[in-house]
């Protein structure tokens, strides 16, 4: 009942229903752990190669965000509005918000801050965009979402 509330807020008319399939949803959430994972081994261990040891995460974080709105939506749907939010996320550096929320006396704040990013970057958007796409082209075969020819 709470989650029906919930969506029925999130839900803006005139947009797809969510997808009420409870088996994706396990998919998916087991989908999001790995995730999760590999994204904080890609912050903990370091390669010296640029582009995983920064971009491969970056990626990963934006795989995260789809993952998370396809516990909801259907595949097309979450890839539109991961990229919206990442884009958001990024556009809002240029506020220069997330760098003073770094320099908080709030933990909680700092760490919105951190999580945001601080550094507005379009290379960023650009692994946001790869994150994304890689893993909405991954929806098809490896969760039967979709039928691939």
């Amino acid at each position: 009942m709470i989650f029906h509330a919930a969506v029925l807020i999130v839900r803006a008319p005139g947009y797809p229903a969510p997808v009420p399939d409870s088996r994706s949803r396990g998919r998916w959430l087991l989908a999001l752990a790995g995730i999760v994972a590999l994204g904080i081994l890609s912050r903990v261990v370091h390669t010296g190669i640029r582009i995983f040891d920064k971009y491969l995460g970056d990626a990963l974080y934006a795989a995260m965000v789809y993952a998370i709105l396809r516990l909801f939506w259907k595949s097309s749907t979450a890839a539109i509005r991961a990229a919206v939010a990442m884009t958001t996320i990024e556009l809002f550096q240029l506020t220069l918000i997330p760098a003073h929320m770094v320099t908080s006396h709030s933990w909680i704040t700092r760490i919105c801050g951190r999580l945001m990013g601080t550094e507005f970057s379009v290379l960023d958007l650009a692994a946001y965009g790869v994150g994304i796409g890689c893993i909405w082209l991954a929806d098809a075969p490896l969760f039967g979402f979709r039928k691939v020819r």
